[in-house]
């Protein structure tokens, strides 16, 4: 499966950009789907995830009522809503699927199977 990540960009400090991740299969199930994002320097970190049928959401500390992700059943698709962003939110971010559920926690990086090539967001103070 592929996955393509769009709608990076550059923005100001307290503004909006929506991330959509489209996946190759014209039918799509999984387990659940994430977005990551991995900052200059730093280790790739977990940002968010939804579990694909029943919808629960969990959020990051760090942009938690900020962020918002959902998933587009009719399109194969899921986006992540992120406002009032700030500098530290600048990374590549990249989305992902699980197709089972395992021992892995949901925040770690070897529990999901395909990613997507990552899109860039920068925020400018």
């Amino acid at each position: 499966v592929q996955l393509v990540e769009s709608g990076g960009g550059l923005v100001q400090a307290g503004g909006s950009l929506r991330l959509s991740c489209a996946v190759s299969l014209r039918t799509f199930s999984a387990y659940g789907v994430a977005w990551f994002r991995q900052a200059p320097g730093k280790e790739r970190e977990f940002v968010a995830t939804i579990s694909y049928s029943a919808g629960r959401t969990y959020y990051a500390d760090s942009v938690k009522g900020r962020f918002t992700i959902s998933r587009d059943y009719g399109k194969s698709a899921f986006d992540l809503q992120m406002n009032n962003l700030a500098p530290e939110d600048t990374a590549v971010y990249y989305c992902t699927v699980r197709f089972r559920s395992g021992t892995y926690s949901y925040q770690s990086l070897v529990a999901y199977d395909s990613w997507g090539q990552g899109t860039q967001v920068t925020v400018s103070s």
